[in-house]
């Protein structure tokens, strides 16, 4: 059976749905033609081999899966349902033909697929992507002049942060949500021959939150007295909790690591509460996901959001994925880290960095000096007497670097970066990760329609034109 050079069959071998012609324009087929599938299934199939009582998923049916899902948003049993109905989405999957007489995989199969599809390995199959991509790419920088030490290339950097679905984290709210969740600990607990169950006041905790929540004015006088009662209900569980762990009642690992949350959880509103504060280090902001965190970010509209942080490169306009954390940091301690693997990949550092003024502290400086690179933006303090600044140069370094907030804005309306879904610590990686990837698939897909554009027009008959008019 004939095989594109990238692992997948042509569009001619597929078994085609009877009285339907498929295109060969269509986009997932020109999609399906631009991954390195047997590469990546050299590579990555044994993440995916047979499990005792299951049949094994092949990987190109589950990286196909995943980057459906992240370029449309759409849910685990849509994706096995647009799988089961599209002929030209089973091409991209690797059928070897049409077939809608039952659904690919399980739906809870996907978040299989998502643990086993990590960050690490996401970032490595964007990186067989670029290169598949580049080969057949004109190689040209922006700046054909060589720097010092022989850099050249331009590289563009900047950090975003990605909102998790959780809603807004009020202290009453969280403290309400984690006293229902010690409650069903403490009936799973409870063993009737123990006697009678602890008392919770449910009822009335209850009734109390929804008086506050339902208020119109919440004035903070009503705030603290809210949290207060709360914190004195939640207290009065955790305290039952321990005498039945005392017993020797156990949790499962995943009842364990939520009531570790909510303890803390309540030891950090307690501090809060006592000192009539409101900052904590570590600060828990989602009973369900303790390790997300505050991102302030100082925007318009979003002064804080509530995510991972991310910082992302764009060189020739392919995009990559520098660094990942649950944790707030300092974007601008990346930079040397981001120029070493600029290095690494292209055998020399680049001529120029683009970046806004946070990443231009004296160490970054620094560096950029020793290594020959122009890092854009002005120079630190106060503007010297005799300093003529190229506001030329200024300018254009600032035209181009928005490059990169073109970047964000694609990923976050197209390719799932604007509101994580997913839940999971790992999981959440993943879906970062996959929309930098399903990002620079866009990209390819816009540079193969542009090609094709050109040659339609090319081989379109000119019309002649008078010599008089």
């Amino acid at each position: 059976m004939y095989k594109y050079s990238n692992g997948q069959i042509s569009l001619a071998d597929f078994r085609q749905p009877v009285g339907m012609h498929l295109k060969e324009d269509n986009r997932w087929v020109k999609k399906a033609q631009t991954i390195p599938w047997l590469e990546i299934e050299k590579r990555y199939a044994a993440l995916f081999t047979n499990r005792k009582g299951n049949v094994a998923k092949p990987l190109h049916l589950a990286l196909g899966a995943c980057i459906i899902q992240a370029e449309y948003g759409y849910s685990d049993e849509e994706t096995a349902l647009q799988i089961q109905e599209n002929p030209y989405v089973q091409y991209f999957c690797g059928y070897p033909g049409y077939d809608d007489s039952r659904l690919p995989f399980d739906p809870s199969l996907m978040v299989y697929f998502r643990k086993r599809l990590t960050l690490e390995i996401l970032g490595e199959i964007n990186e067989m992507i670029l290169s598949a991509a580049r080969k057949g790419e004109h190689r040209h920088d922006d700046d054909d002049d060589r720097g010092n030490g022989g850099n050249s290339g331009t590289m563009i950097v900047d950090a975003t942060c990605a909102p998790s679905n959780i809603r807004y984290p009020q202290d009453a709210s969280l403290l309400n949500e984690a006293r229902e969740n010690t409650e069903k600990i403490l009936d799973e607990l409870h063993d009737p021959a123990d006697g009678r169950k602890p008392r919770t006041y449910r009822t009335q905790a209850h009734r109390n939150y929804l008086q506050f929540s339902r208020s119109r004015k919440k004035t903070a006088k009503k705030i603290h007295k809210a949290v207060g009662k709360q914190l004195r209900y939640l207290a009065r569980n955790l305290a039952a909790i321990d005498e039945k762990i005392a017993l020797g009642r156990t949790l499962s690992r995943r009842k364990a690591d939520r009531l570790a949350a909510i303890r803390t959880l309540y030891a950090q509103q307690k501090y809060m509460y006592d000192h009539r504060c409101h900052t904590v280090p570590d600060r828990i902001v989602s009973v369900s996901q303790p390790f997300l965190r505050p991102i302030v970010r100082g925007k318009a509209g979003k002064p804080v959001e509530f995510g991972a942080k991310l910082d992302i490169s764009v060189v020739n306009g392919w995009t990559r994925l520098e660094c990942f954390s649950f944790d707030a940091y300092n974007e601008a301690g990346n930079l040397p880290a981001m120029a070493e693997r600029f290095r690494e990949r292209e055998g020399h550092y680049p001529n120029r960095i683009l970046a806004d003024k946070i990443y231009r502290n004296r160490e970054n400086l620094q560096f950029c000096k020793e290594h020959g690179i122009r890092l854009s933006g002005p120079a630190l303090g106060r503007p010297k007497k005799d300093e003529v600044r190229n506001k030329t140069q200024d300018f254009l370094d600032e035209c181009e670097r928005v490059e990169v907030e073109r970047r964000f804005s694609l990923a976050k309306r197209k390719c799932g970066l604007g509101l994580i879904m997913t839940k999971l610590r790992e999981t959440i990686a993943h879906s970062v990760a996959m929309s930098i990837l399903v990002l620079n698939l866009k990209k390819i897909q816009c540079a193969l329609l542009r090609l094709l554009a050109l040659f339609t027009l090319l081989m379109l008959p000119q019309e002649k034109q008078p010599l008089f008019s």
